[in-house]
């Protein structure tokens, strides 16, 4: 076919029998701006992360001119964008928020030109003028403390941006039937399915592959978060705490290193607790906010959620707010004594030693005092019983002392003599207010006179 021949509507791409892949990808990307980086296709819409947008997208373009092995043909152009506009790097942006209808900076300036290129945007525009979201409001006051309102207002306000800095998660936990999964409806509306999902907490706890499904996502909600301890908790401190790449792993595809900042917001009737993992770091990276009684006379709205997204413009406001004052705190989110107490609460349930070495009548700390290790569990194992306890295992009890050794003063030392006068391992700085019986060969329980353990309390007590 001669030039002059060519129908002026054909595309330079085609030639009437065969497209040219290279030019047609060119042509594409000057039309659709878009990079691959870390295993996904970003746009000036944020991430795209079912490549069937992609494809369709293609298929528009190059349908009236292939007819023939359409979905192969489709597929290569894919593979050959992948290559075009790949980049090493697409850094997350801290310091502003792509909105709908621009670029909002920290400091509250807006550009309302849009770049061509981001990881993820907002499907909300920034108004300054918009109204004050008074039946948000009114909703979070029913739901919970005033107090408890502004750290909820931070927490959200947090994960407008890819940050982990504040390196903190929330639950929010109520007997139930208070609404509070009503946030949840609202915040997947205000982030939209690109920025926020539903998830599990017990999920990313148990499964390798979970924390790669939450890449690129700002926010994971757990609306309704499983009662059982965690048996492992280092997926999810990972996830609260990531800063910059992590390692990352799909079924069957090798692992490989990306930004993680998704940020996890947890509704639930009762704590998150560990099996295993007693650390105070796994408790301390916990914001717990406790909801108020429901109302008895209180009647239940079915469309609350709908009303409430009808003022997301002033919610994005509101939350906004609450991030400026939060960056302005250096990430130190705002905490009511009630928040404080229910995570001292929450670890203690765990670790009930923490409450042990808090207690009196069972053990005296002195410079001069010294207890063997097996001693100072028993004395604690008789707290226990006296406390309506379980007790840890003798190691989890010895591993933890060892662990806050500064904390409360003491040391470990391996020349402590027991009550039959061996020289055995033990703590000095402590000793036993409780009077024990002797240890001999054949073991402690033996030297009472009933195995009643309520008979030995009156014996101990006499």
């Amino acid at each position: 076919m001669t030039p002059a021949e060519r129908p002026e509507w054909w595309p330079d791409w085609y030639d009437g029998k065969n497209i040219d892949e290279t030019m047609f990808c060119q042509c594409f990307v000057r039309n659709h701006p878009i990079v691959y980086c870390e295993d996904a296709f970003f746009t000036k819409e944020g991430v795209l992360y079912d490549h069937s947008v992609l494809k369709k997208a293609i298929y528009t373009v190059a349908q009236p001119f292939v007819h023939s092995n359409v979905s192969k043909k489709i597929s290569n152009l894919v593979d050959l964008l992948k290559i075009m506009t790949f980049t090493e790097t697409l850094p997350p942006q801290s310091d502003r928020i792509h909105l709908a209808n621009g670029t909002l900076m920290l400091d509250g300036a807006f550009d309302e030109k849009k770049p061509e290129i981001v990881r993820s945007r907002f499907p909300i525009c920034y108004n300054p003028n918009a109204a004050k979201p008074e039946r948000w409001l009114h909703f979070l006051n029913d739901l919970l403390y005033p107090e408890d309102v502004l750290t909820l207002q931070e927490f959200i306000g947090y994960c407008l941006i890819p940050s982990n800095k504040g390196q903190r998660m929330m639950v929010i936990k109520g007997n139930g039937g208070e609404g509070k999964s009503q946030i949840g409806a609202v915040l997947l509306k205000l982030f939209g399915n690109s920025n926020a999902k539903d998830g599990s907490v017990g999920k990313v706890s148990e499964n390798r592959f979970a924390r790669a499904d939450l890449e690129h996502i700002h926010l994971m909600i757990d609306d309704d978060m499983r009662m059982e301890a965690l048996k492992q908790t280092n997926y999810v401190k990972s996830l609260v705490t990531a800063q910059g790449k992590v390692d990352l792993e799909r079924k069957g595809k090798q692992s490989y290193q990306g930004y993680m900042y998704a940020r996890l917001l947890a509704f639930s009737n009762g704590d998150l607790q560990s099996l295993y993992d007693r650390s105070d770091g796994f408790y301390r990276r916990q914001l717990i906010l406790t909801t108020k009684e429901k109302a008895v006379d209180r009647t239940d709205n079915p469309n609350l959620a709908e009303e409430m997204c009808q003022e997301l413009e002033g919610i994005f406001l509101w939350a906004f707010k609450g991030l400026q004052r939060l960056v302005a705190n250096h990430f130190r989110f705002t905490e009511s004594d009630r928040t404080k107490a229910n995570r001292n609460v929450v670890k203690q349930d765990a670790n009930n030693v923490i409450a042990f070495m808090e207690s009196t009548g069972y053990i005296r700390f002195d410079p001069d005092a010294s207890i063997s290790s097996l001693e100072l569990y028993r004395v604690y194992q008789v707290w226990c019983l006296e406390n309506a306890f379980t007790p840890l295992k003798q190691r989890s009890f010895s591993d933890f002392l060892i662990a806050n050794l500064n904390k409360y003063g003491i040391e470990r030392d391996s020349n402590v003599y027991n009550a039959a006068g061996r020289r055995v391992r033990g703590f000095k700085g402590i000793g036993a207010v409780l009077r024990l019986p002797m240890e001999t060969a054949d073991g402690w329980q033996k030297n009472w006179p009933t195995d009643n353990p309520f008979e030995q309390n009156a014996i101990r007590e006499n």
